[in-house]
């Protein structure tokens, strides 16, 4: 049987990775699983804003942040533009934050690895393994039973710890098993999207690109700056509507592409590859628990993501660092049940749910009115302070 740890982190990926970090750098004797090992990638639109980099800085990245940057696998955002159905389209300055933290356009495969390594560093162990389901004593997480492979063997673990966080992302294995079924996401709250990456396209340098045209609706194309020629690009729609319309996302996809404004800057057709689609559940709905005896869900596990960005990064290692503070008064005052862990959930509606619940507003409206997105773009173009706080709800 394998030693006991103070906390095991379930997922790797940045809210995962961050949680793991903070307790480490505490002194916890901390144990963070992952399917995968790294670097890896990672299915997503790879837009990384400011408050990611500051934490990830505070947190001892800013070295790594810069190497990377100057490797050209972190490439710098200046701008964000915004083109509504009818063609109107506003461009929004981005300025580094109060920190003096700016975005980037960052492939997940290192993003992701810049953040495991740092955990590592700080002293969490990383051990490559598959959670199969919590393990459960009186009704109580006090592990997890993993899978791992060594030498080409295969076999069951189980690893036992004082307190388990989950941050193995939107199939959560952790939140499966301890979520009631009646509470896990439903489809208006969820989304798919397709990504994808090209070669060969005229970009728009240091510029994040979303297209809001009616065949997806509540949803959005994006073109993300890569540099060289290159972009990841894609769509994503909410789930209930995409299995309304019944369409295939890779069709939208070439729809897209095929619009005179995007198609004139394609050479060759553009070059395609690395296409795959991925589900996000929102935080927009209110009744999900994210703590339990033993136990807490962060990020995309927890359900996190913007209702209208489909962005859940920044919100993941909010959670990370608030999952890590209650972790880190429980394992203190020697209680990790319910009762003391109760206190992240309040955390996590305090901090996070007042903006994802005004983005499902806005997400809604936008829906039932769509024409309101060419208006506000329209009047975006002539006021860009308009433009600004419309940005701001991305």
């Amino acid at each position: 049987m394998e030693k006991e740890k103070d906390v095991i982190v379930v997922g790797a990926g940045p809210s995962g990775a961050t949680a793991a970090t903070i307790l480490a750098q505490q002194g916890h004797d901390v144990l963070l699983l992952d399917r995968q090992n790294f670097p890896r990638d990672k299915i997503c639109g790879d837009g990384i804003p400011s408050g990611v980099i500051s934490i990830m800085s505070r947190l001892g990245m800013k070295d790594k942040i810069q190497a990377a940057e100057r490797r050209g696998e972190f490439n710098l955002l200046t701008q964000v533009r915004l083109i509504s159905p009818k063609g109107y389209a506003i461009n929004a300055p981005l300025s580094v934050n109060a920190e003096g933290a700016k975005s980037y356009v960052a492939p997940r495969m290192y993003l992701d690895a810049v953040i495991q390594e740092q955990a590592v560093e700080s002293g969490a162990e990383f051990i490559q393994a598959q959670a199969q389901e919590p393990i459960l004593e009186h009704g109580k997480v006090v592990g997890i039973r993993a899978k791992t492979n060594s030498h080409g063997r295969t076999k069951i673990v189980d690893f036992r710890s004082r307190l388990l966080i989950g941050a193995d992302g939107v199939t959560s294995v952790v939140a499966r098993h301890l979520r009631p079924k009646e509470k896990q996401h439903v489809d208006s709250h969820r989304a798919i999207a397709l990504r994808a990456y090209i070669e060969d396209i005229e970009e728009i340098p240091n510029t994040a690109e979303f297209y809001l045209y009616e065949e997806i609706n509540p949803g959005y194309a994006w073109i993300f700056s890569l540099g060289n020629n290159r972009a990841n690009i894609g769509l994503g729609m909410r789930l209930d509507q995409f299995r309304q319309a019944k369409v295939k996302l890779k069709d939208l996809l070439h729809h897209f592409l095929d619009m005179p404004d995007i198609k004139k800057r394609l050479k060759n057709g553009g070059n395609m590859h690395d296409m795959a689609t991925w589900q996000l559940s929102f935080g927009s709905q209110n009744n999900l628990q994210f703590a339990f005896d033993g136990a807490l869900l962060v990020g995309d596990a927890a359900g996190f993501i913007n209702p209208i960005t489909g962005g859940g990064i920044h919100n993941g290692m909010i959670s990370a660092q608030l999952a890590a503070k209650t972790a880190h008064e429980a394992l203190t005052a020697g209680n990790t049940s319910l009762s003391q862990l109760k206190i992240y959930q309040k955390r996590c509606h305090t901090e996070l749910y007042p903006g994802l619940h005004r983005s499902f507003i806005y997400q809604r409206l936008l829906m039932r009115f769509p024409r309101i997105i060419d208006f506000l773009i329209h009047r975006g173009q002539e006021n860009s302070q308009l433009a600004q706080i419309f940005l701001s709800k991305l």
